[in-house]
């Protein structure tokens, strides 16, 4: 119902239902949905703000300017469409095969028949129904869908789940990976990477103090300071604070009481940004928040996305099998620079918007690579759409698991070294099930088309035939054990009880 110039009131928590412009109150917006950057946005006066970003600080009115498809939102569902539209279907080599093959065992059986009809008629039908059975089911037409329902099945017992068959070929071809960062290498949090403190102040005592304050605030960076602490909490003395107050985006205010005298206010603590605390900040190359009392800075905690422990050895497992790693993202260079220097990946981009991504999968895709996305944004839908494969994280938007061809349920990245390597066994044992089935057919149907092979004896040999392209598909149903000196971590199992 809502039309262009109308003005929508956006309370704490609800998503912006269009683009437009703030003309009442000033907030933090997460845009994390569209742009990947993981850090609330400060949005004032007349900014403009996007549909599907969430509003995070105050409720506020908005102008609306653009609605429907002509949004940034509805402009990103578009380009995701069109790419999963583009993206083309792999034909298996064995469907190539056997349709030609089909036409040759019916016209083999029904010339075997009109050579021998005015011979002997009945041989003739036995003949003809020998040269049908040797070869239906036939191996050939198993060799594939038997491999590649094994691996779906193991796929499964791993947490992951794969929605296009074919996209077993492709994974099993890939020479680039490309990773978004949020939701995909880092985990959903904030944690503390680092703390600085004045002289004479305890790393210890500065990391309790602030999450004595941290923990009347409901603000990400707070939670990551509460949990820094938890572990010493039980030894740390008890702090007293009263007269607690938040400002909103800028920190948390307190006041400590006197450990000897309850009556007694010891002074003033304040936990937040460098402007809040008074404190003259000029670095730009990491998050930070600061702790300071009435004489000025007392700590500095810097802060970043928790990276996903498994991160850096999925990376150097891609390496190792000689695939080329990127990374882009939406979020802020200093934040991409620094995770991917701690995961080891040395080809990245930052700021990317979901038009950039698609245009660099574009000038891969021109230089011959072929790429696996992985990725769990909207913003990454389209790359996700377009790639040769995608892999997708089981928490990710709803649109993008849609158009992505595997989807890791626990979100456990290193699966994806093994799942690269099983793909490729599997399309090994698909070419030795063809390969078996060729030489099986090429000895056997001129046996039964000469009448050497009996009705009986073919329907015995294309059973036989059948059980060996299956068996040899069966030894996909699990993922090979890794060695103790395989650089692949243990198998993590998954359990699908855990899932909702």
């Amino acid at each position: 119902n809502l039309k262009i110039g109308d003005i929508a009131r956006v309370h704490i928590g609800e998503a912006f239902p269009a683009d437009g412009k703030l003309v009442l109150g000033s907030t933090r917006v997460d845009e994390s949905l569209l742009t990947g950057e993981s850090t609330p946005i400060q949005k004032n006066l007349h900014d403009n703000v996007v549909a599907g970003s969430y509003n995070l600080g105050q409720t506020v009115n908005i102008v609306l300017e653009t609605i429907g498809e002509s949004t940034q939102y509805g402009q990103i569902v578009n380009l995701i469409n069109e790419a999963a539209i583009e993206k083309p279907r792999l034909a298996q080599l064995a469907d190539r095969v056997a349709r030609p093959f089909l036409l040759f065992v019916l016209l083999s059986a029904a010339l075997a028949a009109a050579l021998l009809w005015d011979v002997d008629r009945g041989r003739a039908l036995m003949t003809a129904a020998a040269v049908l059975i040797v070869t239906c089911p036939c191996a050939l037409a198993l060799a594939t869908p038997a491999a590649m329902l094994s691996s779906a099945s193991a796929f499964v017992k791993r947490g992951i789940l794969i929605r296009r068959l074919q996209a077993i070929e492709s994974i099993a071809n890939i020479d680039t990976v490309i990773f978004d960062k949020t939701g995909t290498l880092t985990e959903d949090h904030i944690e503390i990477k680092s703390i600085t403190h004045k002289d004479g102040f305890s790393e210890k005592d500065a990391l309790a103090l602030a999450a004595a304050i941290a923990q009347h605030s409901m603000h990400p960076v707070s939670r990551a300071l509460v949990s820094a602490n938890a572990p010493n909490a039980a030894q740390s003395s008890p702090v007293e604070l009263i007269d607690i107050q938040e400002v909103v985006g800028s920190g948390v205010s307190a006041m400590l009481k006197n450990s000897t005298d309850s009556n007694q206010v010891y002074g003033q603590l304040k936990l937040g940004s460098a402007k809040f605390c008074g404190i003259n900040e000029t670095s730009q190359f990491s998050q930070q928040v600061f702790l300071a009392d009435e004489n000025g800075w007392l700590a500095t905690f810097g802060l970043q996305e928790a990276i996903k422990h498994n991160a850096a050895l999925a990376v150097q497992q891609l390496k190792e099998a000689n695939l080329n790693v990127e990374l882009l993202s939406g979020d802020q260079a200093h934040t991409v620079v620094n995770t991917a220097n701690d995961i080891g990946i040395m080809q990245f981009q930052a700021a990317c918007s979901p038009h950039d991504k698609l245009m660099r999968l574009h000038t891969l895709k021109q230089q011959g690579k072929k790429v696996l996305m992985v990725g769990d944004g909207l913003n990454d839908g389209p790359i996700l759409a377009s790639a040769h494969v995608s892999i997708a994280m089981g928490k990710g938007v709803p649109l993008t698991l849609a158009h992505a061809d595997y989807v890791l349920l626990n979100g456990d990245i290193s699966q994806i070294p093994p799942l690269i390597r099983h793909a490729k066994k599997t399309m090994h044992i698909i070419k030795q099930n063809i390969t078996w089935a060729i030489v099986y057919n090429a000895v056997c149907v001129p046996l039964a088309f000469f009448g050497v092979l009996s009705a009986w004896l073919a329907g015995l040999g294309m059973a036989v035939s059948s059980l060996i392209v299956v068996a040899n598909a069966l030894r996909l149903t699990n993922f090979s054990v890794p060695t103790a000196t395989s650089p692949l971590a243990p198998p993590l199992v998954f359990n699908p009880a855990e899932v909702q």
